[in-house]
């Protein structure tokens, strides 16, 4: 038995049982030394080599782990992501972020197709590009990697990519399991939670792309209820493999998520990436009796089986579809589909044919893409808020200053009738934590780390309040990761635009939005406070203690229970035209719940709405949120024109975690909300069990 004859077998039968049997038979075929190199990374020659010949440290080439070339085991090849792989000169994607903010799966899906092919030309055949971390406070500085604070939203869309990459023979790895969202601390942080918050709030949205297919998936640096995630077996052991029956393998975070090769191998954690480190002495525990082969043999039959499921579906791409017109394409119709209108005052927006238009702020002509950390995509261009909105409406009619003096600006936009302000952050402000020298109230200057404050800088609030003088329509880009506390500006300006950051044809999907050539229908996938002091508490660099509660509330459940009112709820996006939701049912079956609505657009163009559908359980004795999404729809609507949207709610979906049982229960009474964002919502009905 040796791998092609694994997957052959396993090919024309491809069942469940059969992968068990044919993992279990190739496992028997390999040697000790066989089966613990295939528990370890190989990817330290490759780095070195990328630094010296390429300039870069990190993922220039797919990183190696495991393989056997005596039985013709391949190697895992690691990419990261998730805007995009990281190898080469990729499509750049808009972040995840924004992606969540379309509210829609099947786009994400188609991209994650396009991640497949472009990762596949460059020799990967995993891809750690799922991070579905859930954003508990924007403070958090790679909460643009991640698709918002909603689990649903989150399995959701983490588990369209899945799909599409496990659908192209690539091995898909959600991220960082679990409870991941401070970065500072990220290797000292120990987040707390109890196991109802664990399981209905930070764990779902994990099990719903194991659900999907995924095969593995990557530890997390964090500690969870005190134990280090990559060495939790309550996480790796009972939760993945125990409660969700989980046939792929765990692999570390790198360098640092391992401290215990023991613990952590026999925790459940199979593969130490990228490099031979901590496993590097499994040979030796084995000797001394500390870990057994039976604790090597189930860490690499997961790998196996990985492998053999997923790569005989692989297809191996050409280098020229990296950049391809469709690619390129699709990355300008993600962009548009996730850009947020928050205000438009006089509907100012969209702007008219033949107006004088001034670009203004420090982003307003530069390459803004986001993080420069793992998840960077070096794309050989990306266009600026100022190309794009030149492109569109002609470079006589547009005016540029990029910067932030508002001499100097006002000088250049007093002819101009309407100002787009480019502001927000950038990778120095918020990303991966890389070097981080600005963690202060003021964040002049850092690399990276978790936001300092989450007001956008004063210099651009200046800005915008200069320009004001102007009398010109003022619209405001705001370029970011995730929310911003804008309450003490947003009045000056006419229209706000939230863009995120949205790839290498932002700038002209900026446009598309401007122009009215793309009606916007983004939805916030996070709530948007008042005041930063709304949100959960946070731990910031310097510290001293390093425990943190995760409680159960958080984003628009809390504002919900504690009756705060938000500055923009979750979901919300305005349109360039109206919407109407009529005629709102509900009905049960078996398995889940049918809620149909009419759509109507009242308004003078084309347009999507995103139908949204909330869960309240009317359960008085066991303190319950007040509603929490579990369905949602984006549909097309022309002008004019009404049609009939279903979405199903799946009756596992609304149970509720008994801790003391340890068992998912229903509620007997629910009710059931639909309507455009987390406030402005109808009820459809109730549904008793």
């Amino acid at each position: 038995m040796d791998f092609r004859k694994a997957t052959a077998i396993y090919s024309a039968e491809p069942t469940k049982e059969k992968l068990y049997e044919v993992a279990d038979l190739l496992l028997k075929e390999m040697t000790v030394k066989e089966k613990i190199r295939l528990l370890q990374g190989h990817a330290l020659g490759v780095t070195a080599k990328n630094f010296i010949t390429k300039g870069r440290f990190y993922n220039g080439e797919a990183y190696p782990a495991g393989g056997c070339k005596r039985l013709g085991i391949p190697h895992v090849m690691f990419t990261d992501g998730p805007r995009g792989i990281v190898m080469g000169k990729c499509t750049c994607f808009p972040v995840s972020m924004l992606r969540g903010a379309s509210f829609d799966d099947e786009l994400e899906y188609r991209i994650g197709e396009v991640f497949a092919k472009e990762a596949s030309a460059l020799d990967a055949n995993l891809f750690a590009g799922v991070c579905i971390n859930l954003l508990r406070n924007p403070m958090w500085g790679r909460a643009q990697e991640t698709y918002g604070e909603d689990p649903y939203l989150l399995g959701r869309m983490g588990a369209a990519l899945t799909k599409a990459m496990q659908d192209n023979g690539i091995i898909a790895c959600p991220k960082h399991y679990a409870l991941n969202s401070i970065e500072d601390l990220r290797f000292s942080a120990n987040a707390i939670a109890d196991d109802r918050t664990l399981h209905e709030v930070y764990l779902p949205h994990f099990k719903k792309c194991i659900e999907a297919g995924a095969m593995s998936i990557m530890g997390a640096y964090n500690k969870v209820n005190g134990t280090y995630a990559c060495e939790n077996k309550t996480l790796l052991t009972d939760i993945l493999h125990g409660k969700w029956g989980f046939d792929g393998f765990s692999l570390s975070d790198f360098f640092y998520g391992i401290y215990s090769p023991k613990r952590s191998l026999k925790a459940g954690m199979d593969m130490e990436m990228p490099y031979i480190f901590r496993y590097s002495v499994l040979p030796y525990l084995l000797k001394k009796g500390e870990i057994t082969e039976k604790d090597i043999d189930k860490s690499a039959v997961r790998i196996l089986r990985a492998l053999i499921s997923t790569l005989p579906k692989h297809k191996k791409h050409d280098k020229s579809v990296i950049l391809s017109e469709e690619h390129i394409a699709l990355a300008r119709e993600a962009a548009t589909k996730g850009i947020v209108l928050l205000k438009n005052k006089d509907k100012i927006l969209p702007v008219p044919e033949g107006k004088k238009i001034a670009v203004v702020g420090r982003y307003a002509n530069k390459r803004n893409t986001g993080d420069h950390g793992s998840s960077n995509v070096f794309s050989p261009y990306a266009v600026t808020p100022y190309e794009g909105i030149k492109n569109r409406f002609g470079k006589d009619n547009v005016v540029l200053y990029n910067g932030a003096d508002c001499k100097e600006a006002l000088k250049a936009a007093s002819d101009s009738d309407y100002i787009i302000v480019c502001v927000g952050s950038d990778w120095l402000q918020e990303g991966e934590f890389l070097v981080n020298l600005g963690n202060t109230k003021k964040k002049p200057k850092g690399s990276g780390g978790d936001r300092a404050d989450l007001r956008i800088p004063e210099e651009d609030e200046n800005l915008i309040r200069s320009l004001a003088t102007l009398g010109k329509k003022i619209i405001v880009n705001i370029m970011g990761g995730s929310a911003y506390v804008i309450r003490n500006w947003i009045d000056i300006a006419d229209a706000v635009v939230m863009s995120f950051y949205s790839g290498l044809e932002g700038g002209n999907a900026l446009a598309d939005i401007i122009s009215g050539d793309v009606t916007p229908a983004g939805k916030l996938p996070f709530t948007i406070a008042e005041k930063a002091e709304d949100y959960p508490s946070f731990l910031h660099l310097g510290t001293k203690d390093k425990n943190i509660e995760y409680g159960y509330y958080h984003g628009y459940t809390l504002f919900d229970k504690k009756n705060i009112n938000a500055h923009f709820p979750f979901g919300f996006g305005l349109s360039y035209t109206d919407f109407e939701l009529s005629c709102i049912s509900c009905e049960k079956t078996e398995d889940k719940i049918r809620v149909t609505v009419d759509v109507t657009n009242k308004g003078d163009v084309d347009g999507d709405e995103v139908i949204q559908v909330y869960i309240g359980s009317n359960n008085k004795e066991t303190d319950r949120p007040v509603k929490v999404l579990k369905g949602f729809k984006r549909v097309s609507v022309r002008s004019g024109e009404v049609i009939t949207a279903e979405t199903d709610v799946l009756i596992d979906d609304i149970k509720f975690y008994n801790p003391v049982k340890d068992n998912w229960e229903l509620d007997e009474s629910y009710t059931v909300y639909v309507g455009t964002d987390s406030k402005n919502v109808t009820e459809a009905g109730k549904i008793t069990f």
